[in-house]
C-alpha cells in the first residue's frame, strides 16, 4: 500500500530529512510520525481497510476484557462465553481473515452494557463445494434463547456448485431456483440480531462464522465448554453426542441429512441446559455403540486429496473397497475416507500389518500415522484408524458368549442370589471392621496417599494441556505461513 507520499520508507525519506529512511523501525518511531504516515492514505479502499483493522484491534480489545473480568462478577452466560474463549483451541480455530474483503466484524455497545446482556442467538449454516474448491454458504438458520426462529434462509451463493452434498445439507440444486438473497444479505440480518451485544451460539461455531465471514467477540461454542469426564482437553464431543448425553435424545439418525433449523434449536438447549445444571460441572459422555458392520472399516483421515487407489494399496494390504467420508466440515486440501473389508477380523489383520508409529486419537482409538512416498516422488502423510478403542472390540466379540451364557445360567442364578447377596453384606462387614481397626495414623497415612494419587493426576491433565497447547500454537504458526505465502503469490 502508498500513499500520496508513497510506502513507509519512501514517506520517510521525505518527512525526515535529517534521519531519512535509516530508522524504518515502527516501534521506534513516535506516535506523530506514525500519525502523519496514515494521514497520507487518503483512496476510500485503503480508509476502509484500515477501518477494518481497527475493529480487529477493537474486537481483540473488547476479548481481553472478558477474560480479565474476575469470574465472581459474571452472569452465567458471559461465564460460557470465557470458557469459550480460554479454551486452548479458540485461538486455532477463531483466527479469522478478518480483514480481506467480503468480511464483516459486529460492532459491540459498552463493556457495561455487554457484560450484562444475556441475550443469545443460536445460529448453524450449510455450505456447499463450488468448483473453484472453496466453499459457499447455501442456508443459513438463527434461534433465539426461547427457540423462536430469527432466521432460517435459503441462500444464492452466486458461484458455481460442484457439490452441493445435500446428503448432508438437505439443500440441492432444485432448491436454490428463484432464491434471491444472498451473503451479504445474510450478513446484515445477523448484524441486526447481534447489534445489542448478543452472545453467538453453535456448535463449531468457527465454521459456521467462516461460511458467514462474520467475526464476532461475543461467542459460545458448545464444542469447546464440555468438558468430558476422564478424558483430554482437546476431546470435542459430536453435536449429536452431547444432545444423547445432556438433553437425553439424538438429534438424528444415522446417516440422515443435517437439519439446519434443529442443529441451531439444539446447540442452544444445550448452552441453556448448561447454564441450569451449573457452568463448570464435567459431564460422562454417551459412548456410541458401534454397529458389527462398521467394525469391517478402517478410517483414513487427513489424507491429502488425490491420492490414487492403487497407493492405498500399497499401504494397506487386503481386499477392500472405498467409500469417501462425506464432511460437513470441508477442508480443500484434505480428504476421509472408509476402507472397507469382508469382515472385521480382516480389517482388524490389515490394520496389524498397516507399517506406521501407533498413536491414539482423542476418543482413545488406535490409529496409526503412515508416511508414504508416492510413485510422483510425493511425500505424504495420514492417518488410519480402527473403528473403536481395543475395549470396545473385545466388548464386542464377547457379547454374543456373554448372552449365551447369561441365558444357560438362569437357572443358576435364581439359586446363587441369596447367597451372593449374603457373601457381599458379610465383606462390607468385614471391610468396616478392619476400617475401624486401623490407627488414626494409618488413616492419615491411607488418605496422604489418595492425596498424591489427586496431585499426580492433576499434573498428568496439566502436562496434556500444556503439550495441546504447544501442539495449536504449531499449528497457528502453520496457517500464518501459508496465509502470507498465499497473499505473496496473489501479489506477484
Amino acid at each position: 500500500m502508498k500513499g500520496t507520499k508513497g510506502d513507509w520508507k519512501e514517506f520517510l525519506r521525505v518527512h525526515d530529512r535529517k534521519l531519512g529512511n535509516s530508522l524504518s523501525d515502527p516501534t521506534r518511531r513516535s506516535n506523530d510520525v506514525l500519525a502523519a504516515f496514515l494521514k497520507t492514505f487518503v483512496e476510500e479502499n485503503h480508509l476502509k481497510f484500515f477501518a477494518k483493522v481497527m475493529q480487529c484491534h477493537l474486537k481483540r480489545d473488547v476479548v481481553g476484557q472478558f477474560t480479565n473480568v474476575s469470574p465472581d462478577n459474571e452472569i452465567p452466560e458471559q461465564r460460557l462465553v470465557r470458557l469459550t474463549l480460554e479454551h486452548p483451541q479458540y485461538l486455532l480455530d477463531y483466527s479469522f481473515p478478518s480483514n480481506d474483503e467480503g468480511w464483516v466484524i459486529t460492532k459491540l455497545p459498552k463493556k457495561s452494557k455487554v457484560m450484562r446482556s444475556n441475550a443469545m442467538v443460536a445460529v448453524d449454516c450449510e455450505m456447499a463445494l463450488c468448483e473453484d474448491g472453496t466453499e459457499a454458504l447455501v442456508k443459513v438458520c438463527a434461534v433465539d434463547r426461547n427457540l423462536q426462529v430469527k432466521l432460517d434462509e435459503l441462500v444464492n451463493p452466486n458461484k458455481v456448485i460442484a457439490d452441493y452434498r445435500t446428503d448432508i445439507t438437505g439443500v440441492s440444486a432444485r432448491d436454490l431456483e428463484g432464491v434471491t438473497c444472498s451473503l451479504a444479505d445474510v450478513q446484515k440480518s445477523m448484524k441486526k440480531l447481534l447489534s445489542k451485544g448478543a452472545i453467538l451460539v453453535g456448535h463449531s461455531l468457527n465454521n459456521d462464522l467462516k461460511a458467514l465471514k462474520l467475526d464476532h467477540a461475543r461467542v459460545i461454542d458448545t464444542s469447546l465448554i464440555f468438558m468430558c469426564l476422564d478424558g483430554p482437553i482437546y476431546r470435542r464431543a459430536s453435536l449429536n453426542n452431547l444432545c444423547k448425553s445432556v438433553l437425553g435424545y439424538e438429534i438424528r439418525k444415522k446417516g440422515a441429512p443435517h437439519n439446519c433449523l434443529d442443529d441451531a434449536s439444539a446447540a442452544m438447549k444445550l448452552v441453556l441446559a448448561k447454564i441450569e445444571n451449573g457452568v463448570d460441572n464435567a459431564i460422562p459422555l454417551v459412548q456410541e455403540d458401534v454397529p458389527n458392520s462398521e467394525m469391517a472399516k478402517l478410517f483414513l483421515h487427513r489424507m491429502p486429496k488425490n491420492v490414487p487407489t492403487e497407493e492405498l494399496h500399497k499401504i494397506i494390504p487386503g481386499d477392500f473397497t472405498i467409500e469417501l467420508k462425506p464432511s460437513k466440515k470441508m477442508q480443500e486440501d484434505k480428504s476421509s475416507l472408509f476402507v472397507i473389508f469382508k469382515n472385521s477380523q480382516e480389517a482388524h489383520q490389515a490394520y496389524e500389518k498397516v507399517k506406521g508409529s501407533q498413536e491414539k486419537d482423542s476418543w482413545g482409538r488406535p490409529q496409526k500415522l503412515v508416511k508414504h512416498m508416492l510413485t510422483t516422488g510425493i511425500l505424504v502423510s495420514f492417518y488410519v484408524r480402527k473403528m473403536a478403542n481395543d475395549d470396545s472390540l473385545g466388548q464386542i466379540s464377547s457379547k454374543r458368549a456373554f448372552q449365551d451364557e447369561e441365558i444357560s445360567g438362569a437357572s443358576k442364578k435364581l439359586k446363587t442370589n441369596q447367597k451372593t447377596e449374603e457373601d457381599s453384606s458379610n465383606q462390607c462387614c468385614d471391610h468396616l471392621e478392619e476400617r475401624e481397626g486401623l490407627s488414626k495414623g494409618e488413616v492419615a497415612d491411607s488418605d496422604h496417599c489418595c492425596d498424591h494419587v489427586k496431585e499426580i493426576e492433576r499434573l498428568k491433565q496439566e502436562l496434556s494441556k500444556r503439550d495441546f497447547q504447544i501442539i495449536t500454537q504449531d499449528k497457528m504458526i502453520g496457517d500464518l505461513k501459508k496465509r502470507l505465502n498465499s497473499k505473496n503469490v496473489k501479489r506477484h
